[in-house]
Formats: C-alpha cells, sequence, structure tokens
C-alpha cells in the first residue's frame, strides 16, 4: 500500500489517501472503511442524453466520485480447482465494493444519487473520517510498511487433491486447488504416477519457507519429485532454495491444517518474528492456559472488559471482525478497550479474520485475554452486581436529598 496524502486534525477528523497493490492492500481497506465515512475513488457511469428530436445516447464516463458509505463488501481471491492432468490456471484477485450515496458535487451525477464504486489496485483511494481512532490509524501506518508481503508458502496435499496457498501478515490466500486422479503405478509402467504428480509442482519465488504438508507420505513423494525434477532440468534457482522446503505431517489434508502447520517447531523457529505465526502461538497458550488454570484465560467481551478494569490483562487477543461493528458505539467500546490495555503495558494481538487462527478466535467470540494473575469470574461479577447496588442505592438517596 503507498500512502498518498494524509491530514489528520487535532479533533482527529481528516483523510487520507491510499493506493492499494494486492490483494492484502484491499484487506486493509475493508477494515478501514466504515459506515459513514467518505470515500473518493475513480469511477465509471453509464450517462444517457436525449436530443432536441427524441433520439437518446449512451456513454460511458470515467469520473472521480465521492460517496458517503452505506455499505461496504469484500470477496477474497480464489482459484477454481482443477479436474484434468494439470493445474488450473483461472486467478481472480480480491474484489472490493463500497456502495452510498454521492455526498459531493458533480456535473455528470447529481447529489444523493446512488452509486457504488468498485475498488482497484493502483488507482487511488481516499478516506474521509469524522474521527480516525488509534486503530485506524495503527492499520494505515502497519499497511504502508515497505518490503511487506507473503513470507510463506505452503502445499497442503493429500492423495490426488492440493491446496496451494500464500501467507502474509493478514490474509491467507489459496492461490490454487487442484484436483487430479493419481493412478496406482502398473507393471511396465512407471509413467501414470509421474504425470499426475506434475500438477503439484510449485513455482519458485523468494518465500521464507515453503512448506508441504500431508496426513500421509504424500508430501515425502512430492518432494522428491520436485528436486529429481530440478536436478533433470537443471533448475539452480529451485535446487540452491532446498534449504526453505519443510516437510511437515498433519491430521488432514484440509486448509485448516495450516494452523497446525504453523506451531510446528520447525516452522516456527524460522518465523519467529512474523505476527500471523506470534499469533498462532499465542492462540494456542490459551487453550492450554484455559485447560490448566482457567482463572488466568478469560473470554467473551462482557468478561474480558471486567479483567480490562481491573489492570489484569497481559494479552490481549482480538479480531478484526470486531472493529467493523456497524454500531460506532460498538467498535468505540473495542478501540477504547485496546487503549487501556496498552496504557497498562498489555499486549495486544489483532488477529485477522482471513488466517485460520483468526477463524478459531471468532469461533471463541472473537475476544480473549491472558492474565497476569488469577482471577474468578464469579467473584468479580458478584463485586460488580454489588457495586452497581451500591451505586443505584446512592442515586437514589441523592435524589431524595434533593426533595
Amino acid at each position: 500500500m503507498k500512502l498518498i496524502n494524509k491530514f489528520i486534525d487535532k479533533d482527529r477528523s481528516g483523510h487520507v489517501t491510499l493506493r492499494p497493490e494486492d490483494d492484502e492492500d484491499m484487506w486493509h481497506l475493508y477494515n478501514l472503511i466504515q459506515e459513514g465515512d467518505e470515500v473518493r475513488a475513480p469511477a465509471v457511469r453509464r450517462l444517457v442524453t436525449t436530443s432536441s428530436t427524441g433520439s437518446t445516447d449512451s456513454q460511458r464516463v470515467k469520473l472521480n466520485l465521492t460517496i458517503r458509505v452505506t455499505s461496504v463488501h469484500f470477496s477474497p481471491s480464489s482459484a477454481s480447482g482443477s479436474t484434468g492432468a494439470g493445474p488450473s490456471t483461472n486467478e481472480q484477485h480480491a474484489t472490493m465494493q463500497i456502495s452510498g450515496k454521492v455526498s459531493q458535487e458533480n456535473r455528470h451525477v447529481k447529489m444523493g444519487a446512488h452509486h457504488t464504486l468498485d475498488i482497484e489496485a493502483n488507482r487511488d483511494v481516499r478516506i474521509t473520517k469524522v474521527e480516525w481512532d488509534s486503530v485506524s490509524l495503527a492499520r494505515v501506518e502497519e499497511a504502508c510498511v515497505e518490503g511487506r508481503g507473503a513470507d510463506v508458502g505452503a502445499i497442503i496435499c493429500g492423495e490426488g487433491t492440493a491446496a496451494i496457498c500464500l501467507l502474509s501478515e493478514h490474509m491467507t490466500v489459496i492461490r490454487q486447488r487442484i484436483e487430479v486422479p493419481v493412478p496406482r503405478k502398473r507393471m511396465g509402467s512407471s509413467t501414470l504416477h509421474d504425470k499426475a504428480s506434475r500438477s503439484f509442482f510449485p513455482p519458485h519465488n523468494s518465500l521464507r519457507v515453503i512448506v508441504l504438508a500431508s496426513p500421509g507420505f504424500t508430501k515425502d513423494t512430492l518432494y522428491e519429485y520436485i528436486f529429481s525434477e530440478a536436478t533433470r532440468t537443471n533448475n539452480k534457482a529451485l535446487l540452491s532454495a532446498r534449504n526453505k522446503f519443510l516437510r511437515i505431517h498433519t491430521s488432514t489434508h484440509h486448509v485448516h491444517s495450516l494452523v497446525e502447520v504453523l506451531k510446528s517447531p520447525e516452522v516456527t523457529s524460522q518465523l519467529k518474528e512474523t505476527k500471523f505465526a506470534r499469533e498462532g502461538l499465542m492462540l494456542e497458550k490459551f487453550f492450554k492456559t484455559l485447560a490448566s488454570d482457567e482463572l488466568r484465560a478469560w473470554y467473551g467481551p462482557h468478561h474480558v472488559m471486567l479483567a480490562a478494569d481491573r489492570g489484569a490483562i497481559g494479552t490481549l487477543l482480538i479480531t478484526d471482525e470486531l472493529f467493523r461493528a456497524k454500531d460506532p458505539a460498538e467498535r468505540k467500546k473495542y478501540v477504547a478497550l485496546v487503549e487501556a490495555v496498552q496504557q497498562k503495558g498489555g499486549e495486544v494481538l489483532q488477529f485477522s479474520s482471513m488466517h485460520e487462527s483468526g477463524h478459531q478466535l471468532n469461533q471463541l467470540t472473537g475476544i480473549a485475554a491472558l492474565l497476569t494473575f488469577p482471577l474468578d469470574v464469579e467473584v468479580v461479577e458478584a463485586e460488580e452486581k454489588t457495586a452497581k447496588e451500591e451505586a443505584a442505592l446512592q442515586a437514589l438517596e441523592a435524589e431524595g436529598n434533593q426533595t
């Protein structure tokens, strides 16, 4: 993502102009733009004109439109599977549509007219907000870090099936799904299995780690085939990257087994500094703590808020889905929680809903916390109930004294 322009006033109102460059940038925009914001972006509008003779003529006009947002829709990139001997080559990038009413005058479009902006890569998008909170500003800063990209390539495979994935800081993108018949070798024929296995041959790039994962021995067969082909064709780039390849055992050949992959010691040792690897480790730590010492592992909005009030949160785990709440008050509540935890020295990990770890956390209400000291939920709730009753009683006494 490129930061083209930024102006934030003292009251936190202002605008930011960004230029998305890839699918992950689209995901950042989706998390930045909310209902009520103003968005200005290139658009194509079909205009119909009527001549003095009554004939009509239509033409498509390119223009920049500013709309007040009423809804935002994001579709992640996907690849269709292949059922033949070779892999599918169809590739679809992430798409994003922003709907709303035109809020600034334009000679081609009336004020208040409904329009949907199709956001495209390498086209500037200006976002104007009444208030840029700390979470939004942090996401802009993070999105514009140079050198960001995919860290891990993974092929999750089984006999006759595979999913080729790229994992970046905020997204798991399935670049291709492959399904092919893999016949068993027959006597006098050693080519059938090799022809089918060729579908799994991955392109080499500058990834930090390339994982081959499967429940059985498919990963080993694939690894041997890749490097036998690389040796035969003298593919020096691929041969020099042999140390990047890791073979990991998983319980299934489905994409959700990426969680197992990221928790494996072989992968974590090479990805210690990456955001998604740390998130996976902390989520695993939370589940282990919940099973062994539940007084130090709380989840659910109400309980986590109570723990934050007592300054007990050491690590807050929260998904980006909660910050996309349509109710501004709901979002502000979570922003205030994040700021409170950070002010008291706690760590905040914002999980992406586009990663498997984010999916798991969403199934657990989307928010959890590891506490620095044990707290009993029942005791804390009883204290809260008593405090509310005392406050209500004091309010009644104050009213009585006034009368």
